[in-house]
């Protein structure tokens, strides 16, 4: 089996806009079955742009192949996205019982998945979508998202409302996923709690564009740099009790954390330069239209400007 074969995702020069400014500008991603990816990045970055392409909702132009296949023409079958805009569909929301969606989404076929689903989210089959919370309607939605196997998986912040042990178990649950059926994920979240040996790789997207796609197994020398650090801080930690207690959780945070948060700073540290530049700009076109700089030239204007020229046919009318 060639290399190609093996690509769950393959995504060449990809630009993308809604009409406006560009929201993706020549990404390139490549993504091997089985692996779990998490996707990085800022509010506004294209994470969510990104999925709806390779969950085939967004045609294209250029180059966006799914196991071989267009991920908008021609996509194979077992792609599955979950965003949040389900839970505010007013059909979950209305007087439905949980069971009779269960059994809608093919439920019946899979009765061992859809069991273990069901004591994974903690939920309830004779709930009524109209009388649970927010955080349960989320757990519904990930459990008829995922009653039937899927090849590739797409997450867009879908695990925001859940709760540690809920949210735990269901990561080990997909990790398991990815292990037994070679199937792949990628995953967009702002909360890297438990993560640090859930991913296999974790890609960074800013302003649009792909700038790292690391692997946690043979390229990521920045978390191994961060793991040392953290280290020698709990070293040092441990030979010095006097340390407060808020620098000791501090330093606790996983190595992944740390690392997201450094390039996330790094990002918006760049977005505020260029929104200051955006100001300053905008502030001197304001002021030239102020000080009449980009007043239309007059043909009188002209003529005052080169008077000596010109002359003034009154003026000289006596000198004639």
């Amino acid at each position: 089996m060639s290399n190609n074969e093996e690509l769950a995702i393959e995504v060449q020069n990809l630009s993308f806009n809604y009409g406006g400014p560009p929201i993706l500008k020549d990404v390139n991603l490549k993504l091997h079955k089985g692996t779990r990816c998490l996707l990085v990045g800022a509010n506004g970055a294209g994470k969510s742009t990104l999925l709806t392409i390779l969950a085939g909702k967004r045609m294209v132009r250029d180059k966006v192949l799914i196991f071989g296949r267009d991920s908008f023409k021609n996509p194979p079958p077992g792609i599955t996205y979950l965003g949040t805009e389900w839970a505010n569909n007013p059909i979950v929301r209305g007087d439905v019982q949980v069971s009779t969606l269960l059994s809608n989404m093919n439920g019946d076929k899979y009765p061992e998945r859809v069991n273990e689903l069901i004591q994974i989210m903690d939920i309830n089959p004779n709930w009524r979508m109209h009388q649970v919370s927010d955080g349960q309607r989320r757990r519904v939605q990930l459990v008829l998202g995922l009653i039937e196997p899927w090849i590739l998986l797409l997450m867009d912040e879908v695990t925001v409302d859940l709760d540690v042990l809920v949210r735990s178990d269901l990561l080990e649950f997909l990790k398991k996923e990815t292990e037994r059926r070679n199937a792949t994920i990628v995953y967009a979240t702002h909360i890297f709690d438990g993560l640090g040996d859930w991913p296999t790789h974790v890609t960074h997207i800013k302003r649009g564009s792909i700038v790292a796609l690391h692997d946690f197994n043979t390229n990521f020398t920045e978390l191994d740099d961060m793991i040392s650090q953290l280290r020698q801080l709990n070293d040092a930690q441990t030979i010095n009790s006097n340390l407060i207690r808020s620098q000791s959780r501090r330093n606790m945070d996983s190595p992944l954390l740390k690392v997201v948060e450094k390039w996330l700073r790094e990002d918006l540290r760049e977005i505020r330069l260029l929104q200051a530049e955006e100001r300053k700009k905008s502030e001197h076109e304001r002021d030239k239209i102020l000080l009449n700089e980009e007043k239309p030239t007059t043909k009188w204007d002209i003529l005052s400007d080169n008077m000596d020229k010109h002359g003034d046919k009154y003026y000289n009318y006596w000198n004639r």
